[in-house]
């Protein structure tokens, strides 16, 4: 069933060999008897995983202070434990370089520009980490980062796991309400927080709503502020608050490790245990209130490590970006990439400002090598003519990375035609639930349109039908089958694991369920049709709305779309569909014929809209993820709890009645 089979990318026998993966392949091949071929190595970093992420301990460069007992211990997906007796520290391995390459290459979208070494990340980190433990800041205690996509928001982020306390970030564009619906359930004893931001040319002022965030968690003690809009912003008015710069003022900056120059003022880094929480991260929260899940230190790490080192080739010659806010894994991930030493670099503000050439602009001055993204930002580059391939010099960029939603073969075809030929477009799904991707890319594989690259190493992923059957070569639901370090370790203040049992074991029992609908193809990759929830079922036959959208959203005329199911008297399901037209469009017969002549061209009747509406905007998440189950609830009439947790929360009032 696999949807478009043409191949568009085959890497050379060259560039395979100097691959990470293809050496990491070669070697455990040898030393465990298995062919020298992907398929064999996936296989056997599922079969025996034990040995899998061994391995890759060694291979990330991980030091522990005390070593593992043994790889791990106990079965299943909820009782196994990894690397029992092992003590480690996760900033201290992002912080293993201290030398004078770049570590963060940082602009935003009014052309500031700043660069910091490995030595000068060190160093402030030192800085900032001495000073938090001044004040009272200790191990387990929890600290919010309310920061745009700043250097500020990396350095708060590791100085706090150097000490063992446990970070977790919201975007700034979260109003009160989002902002209090996750830190007011984790208790935050410090906030990191800017005195504001800028999107799409605007001046954001944050202060007021950080005042009364600290009004409203009492167990905030300290809150450092950065000036980020204006340089010594007045934060008389937030309680319990001191400006970043004198903050540290008068912490030691220095740093002490074997190989380097270090003095009096080490960074202690606090040894911790594998599952020692590192972040609490957030589900959407547009059904309810988020909720809050804790990653840790080790899991967290191996993974990162795993996925940047080996399934994307990131060495210290690599600038990887990725267009992200601090509210959003991807920033997570994109952080551990100095891991590797690495040039991370951070964009802050509108990806479409002053011009949707900007990143690409910035791609070619400080010469990106990774490129991270959304579909929708690539579907909005080919909506307004860019051809960064053209207009840029783009020698450094060797792959492109998109996740978010499904990748549609029009948009690979597009980074194909309008970016660069010899390139490797890697879609990647996974999710906030694992800080991390079951599906991925693999620089010694083929790119296929609409198509994954393949699974990812050590990741027990297989399809299942709704009754728990295992299928292949068919739509169905995404699970893993086997335990892996990246699983939560929990959800905070759920003691006995019932909300996190509930969330990923209850359909299946035993086996984690993710809530994507999927297809894994003969030749080992994937393709991702939707989420579970937000598939449709007019007739009893299940639809991916991403089927829908690949085929209206090349259209010319449509700009955006979301398409739903409603309910009907009979207990079946319509299909409806609200377009977003492009200036000058409109929504006549002809145009609502030519939309239905072309999905049943792209799929089957079956996926044809019963109703077909025009709307003047779709809603978001803060994330930039189409929010399908808050249309539905609205044209159902129910209540959508949590409209703070979208972009555009106002886009959703005009689906009220509209079918």
């Amino acid at each position: 069933m696999t949807q478009d089979a043409r191949l568009l990318w085959q890497p050379t026998d060259d560039s395979v060999r100097r691959s990470q993966m293809h050496a990491f392949m070669t070697e455990m091949a040898a030393r465990y008897g298995f062919e020298p071929d992907w398929p064999a190595l996936h296989r056997w970093s599922v079969h025996h995983r034990d040995r899998f992420w061994r391995e890759m301990l060694d291979v990330a460069e991980v030091r522990p202070t005390t070593p593992a007992k043994e790889t791990c211990r106990g079965s299943g997906m909820l009782s196994t434990e990894w690397f029992p007796g092992i003590q480690l520290n996760f900033a201290a391995h992002l912080l293993r370089f201290a030398d004078d390459r770049v570590a963060i290459a940082a602009e935003d979208e009014l052309g500031r520009t700043r660069s910091i070494t490995y030595r000068q990340l060190n160093q402030e980190v030192a800085r900032l980490a001495s000073a938090m433990r001044a004040v009272g800041i200790e191990r387990g205690d929890r600290v919010g980062g309310f920061l745009p996509n700043i250097p500020e928001a990396v350095i708060g982020m590791l100085a706090t796991a150097s000490i063992g306390a446990v970070w977790s970030s919201c975007s700034p564009d979260f109003g009160v309400a989002g902002v209090l619906d996750r830190f007011g359930q984790i208790e935050p004893k410090m906030l990191i927080a800017a005195d504001g931001y800028s999107y799409n040319g605007k001046a954001i002022d944050t202060l007021e709503r950080v005042a009364a965030i600290v009004e409203r968690i009492p167990t905030i003690e300290t809150v450092v502020v950065v000036g980020f809009m204006t340089e010594s912003p007045d934060v008389s008015n937030v309680k319990h608050a001191r400006l970043w710069s004198d903050f540290c003022a008068g912490a030691s900056g220095q740093i002490s490790r074997p190989g380097t120059d270090g003095g009096a003022g080490a960074i202690e880094f606090e040894p911790v245990p594998f599952d020692h929480p590192l972040y609490i991260m957030y589900s959407s929260g547009t059904t309810g209130v988020p909720k809050c899940i804790v990653h840790g230190a080790g899991g967290t790490l191996l993974q990162h490590m795993k996925e940047l080192m080996l399934h994307t080739d990131v060495s210290r010659d690599d600038t990887i970006f990725y267009f992200t806010t601090c509210g959003w894994m991807m920033w997570n991930w994109l952080v551990s990439a100095l891991g590797v030493g690495a040039t991370v670099a951070l964009y802050e503000g509108s990806p479409g400002y002053p011009t949707l050439d900007h990143l690409w602009d910035w791609s070619e001055r400080i010469g990106i090598s990774v490129f991270g993204t959304s579909p929708k930002f690539i579907t909005a580059c080919e909506n307004g003519g860019i051809k960064p391939g053209a207009q840029h010099d783009l020698a450094r960029l060797r792959a492109v990375l998109s996740t978010g939603s499904p990748l549609t073969v029009e948009n690979f075809d597009w980074v194909y035609r309008e970016v660069k030929e010899n390139l490797q477009l890697s879609s990647i799904c996974g999710g906030t639930d694992i800080i991390s991707c079951f599906m991925l890319g693999n620089p010694m594989l083929p790119v296929y349109a609409g198509e994954i690259q393949c699974l990812g190493l050590g990741m027990d992923v297989r399809t299942f039908d709704q009754e728990g059957r295992e299928v292949g070569g068919d739509k169905a639901e995404l699970v893993c089958c086997a335990p892996f370090p990246s699983q939560p370790t929990g959800f905070w203040n759920d003691p006995d694991d019932e909300k996190y049992r509930k969330a990923y074991f209850e359909r299946f029992d035993g086996v984690w369920h993710h809530g994507d609908f999927v297809e894994i193809t003969a030749r080992g990759g994937v393709i991702v049709y939707g989420r579970s929830d937000a598939t449709l079922n007019p007739g009893g036959v299940r639809i991916g709305t991403a089927e829908i959208y690949r085929q209206v959203e090349s259209m010319e005329e449509i700009v955006d779309s979301v398409v739903v199911g409603k309910r009907t008297p009979d207990a079946d399901v319509d299909v409806c569909l609200f377009v977003v037209l492009r200036e000058g469009a409109t929504l006549g017969d002809d145009l609502i014929k030519n939309i239905r002549d072309r999905i049943v061209a792209g799929t089957t009747r079956r996926h044809v809209p019963k109703h077909i509406k025009q709307v003047t905007a779709v809603p978001y998440t803060i994330s930039g993820k189409k929010v399908e189950l808050a249309v539905t609830q609205t044209i159902h009439g129910e209540p959508v709890l949590n409209r703070d947790a979208l972009a555009n929360p106002e886009a959703l009032d005009q689906y009220a009645g509209i079918v």
